[in-house]
């Protein structure tokens, strides 16, 4: 959690922003973020004694959207993010 903020921050800063990820993370087949279930956590890890009216929302993870990103490197090399399911080799997914 915490790299779409990192993401949107780099952006305001003018600084490039690069995702790192194996191969095996990549879904060629997946059409965009919006599509990936974001399991939820036990709100107890953050939040171990429930306070009345407080909600709690624990993601396992967030989503970055492509266009903050400047590039994703998995194993084999450097891409722009729409051309990195192309670029992973589906073989690699475990």
């Amino acid at each position: 959690i915490g790299t779409y903020g990192v993401a949107v921050l780099a952006r305001h800063h003018c600084i490039p922003f690069y995702v790192a990820a194996p191969s095996a993370t990549v879904d060629p087949e997946c059409p965009d973020g919006a599509a990936i279930p974001i399991e939820q956590r036990d709100p107890g890890e953050v939040l171990p004694e429930p306070l009345p009216g407080v909600d709690v929302w624990n993601p396992a993870f967030d989503m970055t959207p492509a266009d903050l990103v400047t590039a994703v490197i998995p194993a084999r090399g450097v891409f722009a993010p729409d051309a990195v399911a192309a670029a992973c080799d589906p073989t690699e997914r475990s």
